[in-house]
């Protein structure tokens, strides 16, 4: 059976960043159910970093997306749960790390 499995992250995996990121966007490889898309940022206190909750990407019903807040330089955990549209559960994380401070504005 062909489950939801994750083929693109932004940032992705063990990214090293300059500039911190205004969302956190995943792609998988099929639909997920956006009533059971879970998708968390983690600070290195592993504390979430912002309440707003992730949506399914309007150009793209196999994306989700979680809108941030500024973040401070330190390591980060993404934290995601999907259901793909065949009942399969995909639950993982990973680390990048935002390596300066904000630009100001």
């Amino acid at each position: 059976l062909a489950h939801a499995m994750l083929v693109k992250a932004e940032p992705p995996r063990r990214a090293q960043l300059v500039q911190p990121p205004k969302e956190v966007r995943l792609w998988f490889n099929e639909e997920v159910e956006k009533d059971y898309a879970s998708l968390t940022l983690l600070d290195s206190a592993q504390a979430p970093v912002t309440e707003s909750k992730p949506h399914i990407a309007p150009d793209d019903p196999k994306a989700i997306v979680l809108p941030l807040p500024e973040v401070a330089p330190g390591k980060y955990t993404v934290k995601f749960r999907v259901l793909s549209v065949d009942g399969h559960v995909v639950d993982s994380s990973y680390d990048f790390t935002v390596k300066s401070k904000p630009a100001a504005k």
